[in-house]
């Protein structure tokens, strides 16, 4: 696939594509709504404080680890067009609570619940993988997830003046939130009926369980026990952080904690009522995988990602501290960091399929991250703006680039189970951001720096001893195994027998 290939509207995979992305977009539009309309949210309710909103945006990311791992098991039962168009229409109602919100526990509770639409990056990641061919999948997956991850800086861009010259009014912030709930919930109805899963006759190659995944062997569902723990256990870091905050109470912070034991003893159960029949019987050797893999892509997406979402964050600051720079300018000038997705994220993707080594890719990526955060590591107020202003978009480069590198080899892996390994590696990315965010509270922002550089060379160690080129990566179709067929046959059988 070539870049100007996106231009081609008329062909089905990429108005696919496009209608695609353009949800992601409005899904990322909503989800980061709150940040830049806080300060009229401050002055328009009287009993808000700062404090209030720092735990909102704690809220804004809780859920999103869980509900990554949900949707990627319901993708795989269901299709990403239903999943992306219920998962659009039901997450504009608690946008629409948070609009119109008058108490703290409506605000509260409407954006925790809020936080699942974060899940809306791994349906369009297993829709476009239904529409590509293996070999232009990584340029498809990065210009998906590029374009649309653009959302949340739209929003910062566009909300401010949307509330204050088209609404204005001290509830002007309520009405440009509102607006963008009723937007999604709208293309959320368009796209049920814009778009199918795949060109027709694809197969959607579905799991035999979609509560947990397969593995291959049993030493990759000891693997798969242990990486699936952090996923929910991370969770407990939220939990202390809003409890040191004093919005919770010691009792009830141990009724969390117990909870969040609760959910990682019943993924553990799943895991084991799933896979100990399918190792018992074995696997045929065309239908396994190498779950190493899967877990090399989970540090990748942990380490880019996670770097990514915890950078933004912090960036503003710190250029305006370090060069004594005023609010907007420092605003601008740490906005080229999420700027750059535009297109290095579609380049990483592009650069995956056209050097026919998708393993090297990565693990140039990576290596690039991590001396790309070394140097940051190293700024002061001592270097030229210019440089240090360049060595930023350097760095992005790297993380968006290997972010479009990851989703460039997930679907490769194993077909029918793209959805749950895209959830995993995902809310991976998440977890990276809470400890990535969590560490921040401890450190300097130079500390910071070498730690997500650290970070990210230990992915690609893990990347050079596990990571492996997926046989069929550059093929024309995705490889079908002997498991594969047999569903589709009794999947057969059982509409035949419900139609008779």
């Amino acid at each position: 696939m070539k870049v100007a290939d996106v231009f081609r509207v008329r062909n089905p995979e990429v108005r696919a594509l496009h209608l695609t992305w353009i949800a992601f977009f409005i899904t990322f539009y909503v989800w980061f709504n709150m940040a830049p309309l806080a300060s009229s949210m401050l002055k328009s309710v009287d009993w808000l404080t700062k404090d209030d909103l720092r735990l909102f945006a704690i809220c804004n990311v809780a859920l999103t680890i869980p509900a990554r791992i949900v949707v990627g098991m319901a993708l795989d039962r269901f299709g990403p067009r239903r999943v992306f168009s219920v998962l659009m229409v039901l997450m504009s109602i608690p946008a629409l609570v948070f609009a119109f919100g008058n108490t703290m526990t409506q605000l509260l509770v409407s954006r925790l619940v809020l936080s699942s639409i974060g899940a809306s990056f791994v349906v369009g990641i297993h829709m476009t993988a239904m529409w590509f061919k293996p070999k232009d999948i990584g340029f498809a997956e990065g210009f998906y997830a590029g374009w649309g991850n653009f959302g949340s800086a739209a929003a910062a861009l566009s909300l401010p003046t949307i509330a204050l010259h088209m609404y204005g009014g001290e509830d002007g912030w309520r009405w440009a939130i509102a607006q963008s709930a009723i937007v999604m919930a709208g293309y959320g109805v368009y796209y049920w009926f814009a778009i199918t899963d795949g060109p027709v006759g694809t197969v959607h190659r579905k799991p035999r369980k979609a509560v947990a995944l397969e593995v291959s062997s049993w030493g990759d569902m000891i693997k798969l026990i242990l990486w699936t723990i952090p996923l929910v256990g991370v969770l407990g870091i939220l939990v202390w952080r809003i409890q040191n905050m004093g919005y919770l109470s010691v009792t009830w912070a141990i009724v969390c904690y117990a909870v969040i034991v609760a959910i990682v003893i019943y993924q553990v159960i799943q895991i084991l009522r799933v896979n100990i029949p399918i190792l018992k019987k074995g696997v045929p050797e065309d239908d396994k995988y190498p779950f190493n893999s899967v877990a090399a892509l989970n540090s990748t997406y942990f380490a880019n990602f996670g770097a990514e979402l915890a950078v933004v964050s912090m960036l503003p600051m710190f250029f305006e501290e370090t060069w004594s720079l005023s609010a907007t300018a420092a605003g601008m000038i740490a906005a080229s960091f999420a700027f750059v997705n535009l297109v290095a994220r579609p380049m990483g993707g592009l650069v995956s399929d056209r050097m026919g080594n998708r393993r090297f890719v990565m693990l140039s990526y990576m290596f690039g991250i991590s001396v790309g955060f070394a140097l940051m590591g190293l700024l002061n107020s001592n270097w030229p703006l210019i440089i240090a202003v360049a060595i930023t978009v350097f760095t992005s480069f790297f993380v968006q680039g290997a972010e479009g590198a990851t989703f460039g080899i997930i679907p490769s892996i194993k077909r029918r189970l793209t959805g749950q390994i895209s959830g995993m590696a995902g809310a991976y990315g998440n977890v990276g951001a809470v400890v990535y965010l969590t560490i921040f509270t401890f450190v300097t922002p130079t500390q910071f720096f070498y730690i997500i550089a650290g970070g990210a060379f230990v992915s690609w160690l893990l990347c050079i001893m596990w990571l492996k080129e997926p046989e069929s990566g550059f093929s024309d179709e995705y490889h079908v195994s002997s498991v594969d067929l047999q569903i589709e046959e009794e999947e057969r059988r059982r509409q035949a027998n419900a139609t008779a």
